[in-house]
């Protein structure tokens, strides 16, 4: 399909149908996560606890990711997320039944993080990779960067959505309202069938060859290497900012659900912004410049944000945080797709994920541990602090290449 438009993949049935099913599901993904760190706060009052269950989420994308990643080249993409979708309604029920019983324990939550992470561990490598065979290679970025203003988009509506619903609805509607909005996208996956680029899978070599091989290519391409240790180190000690926001809003700046609700919806808008700027540019021009200046905005503000005491001035902070992670991330992501053969497509990807959000459960507990020792506000310090010097390296080293 040839066109000229500003937005090219969504000139594709197919993509509009998943796309849309996503923001749907994505917004109710959004309210679960503000809702779900409210609970957990609520429950103990602790930052190490916002640690230990957002670790629990994550930690089986490091265990069980590059499995993922063979089973998204080994067998068709659509099938696979029909079931990983399906199964991740079930823990959004099983948590507004409990809330809503108040018979929920913390540990209770932790559990259902970790299976949701289990599901996920399969579910996103299949997502990320199933672009190119709905919208093909010449609309990819498109795709990639639409898909990331769907995710941040939700990123922006779902917080706000949710401090509303907790403060007049309570918690337990923000579980069932994620729950049913998984429907949406098992409808849409049941309508489309990728078919640009084959979506027929690989022949398997066995589990350890194929593992293998999807690594040797990501340790023989310098640039990609690079990239992805960038991206771990970010995931490592930055990222978990997010999982920390709760203690922030009551601690530092002395707000309420709402409140929280805006802090987490002032990144995603930074998020957003940034995910409709790279579909409007389309390619992937200046690809060492964004990789390089938007990882030192989020590493610098995030820095900056560790000192704020004003509601206002965090918000502004926020968007900027998310302007340059999302900056960063999308421009990654296109160009590793663009990059890698379509036959490792689903494993390099896995690996992208796994250092994107499976290192987190490490970053979570570490800064956790550090947050309820030193305080929270000295624990995002020294992200900043990590994440700039991250950053200049990978300036520095690119800028000699």
């Amino acid at each position: 399909m040839t066109n000229t438009g500003r937005f090219p993949a969504l000139y594709y049935r197919d993509f509009r149908l998943f796309w849309f099913g996503q923001l749907v599901s994505l917004s109710g993904t959004w309210m679960q996560s503000v809702a779900q760190g409210w609970l957990v706060y609520s429950l103990t009052k602790s930052p190490f606890y916002l640690g230990v269950v957002a670790a629990a989420g994550s930690l089986p994308i490091l265990l069980f990711t590059l499995i993922g990643g063979i089973a998204a080249d080994r067998f068709k993409k659509r099938n696979l997320l029909l079931i990983t979708q399906a199964l991740s309604l079930i823990p959004a029920l099983i948590l507004g039944i409990l809330t809503d019983l108040n018979i929920i324990t913390v540990w209770q939550v932790a559990l259902l993080a970790a299976f949701l992470g289990t599901v996920n561990a399969f579910d996103i490598p299949a997502r990320q990779s199933i672009f190119v065979e709905i919208v093909g290679k010449n609309s990819l970025m498109n795709a990639i960067a639409l898909n990331s203003a769907a995710f941040n988009g939700a990123r922006m509506i779902g917080p706000v959505i949710a401090g509303v619903t907790i403060a007049y609805l309570g918690l337990p509607a923000c579980f069932y309202l994620n729950a049913f909005s998984y429907l949406a996208v098992i409808l849409a996956l049941s309508k489309i069938q990728p078919d640009i680029g084959g979506d027929k899978g690989v022949p398997s070599k066995g589990f350890a060859q194929d593992l293998v091989e999807g690594i040797r290519f990501i340790r023989n391409n310098a640039e990609i290497y690079r990239i992805i240790l960038l991206i771990a180190v970010l995931s490592l000690v930055g990222i978990p900012y997010i999982t920390f926001l709760p203690a922030f809003a009551v601690e530092v700046l002395h707000a309420g659900p709402e409140g929280y609700g805006l802090l987490v919806g002032a990144a995603g808008a930074g998020a957003l912004s940034a995910a409709l700027f790279l579909a409007f540019r389309r390619d992937a021009q200046q690809k060492n410049f964004v990789l390089s200046w938007s990882s030192i905005c989020f590493s610098c503000s995030l820095f900056a944000f560790s000192f704020s005491g004003t509601f206002i001035f965090s918000i502004i902070l926020l968007v900027l945080i998310g302007w340059g992670l999302v900056s960063f991330l999308a421009t990654a992501n296109s160009y590793l797709q663009l990059s890698v053969p379509d036959n490792l497509r689903g494993r390099i990807m896995s690996v992208y994920a796994m250092v994107f959000l499976g290192t987190t459960p490490i970053g979570n507990s570490l800064i956790g541990l550090f947050a309820d020792s030193f305080g929270t506000v000295k624990a995002v310090t020294f992200s900043g602090v990590a994440c700039i010097a991250a950053s200049l390296i990978f300036t520095i080293k690119i800028r000699r290449q």
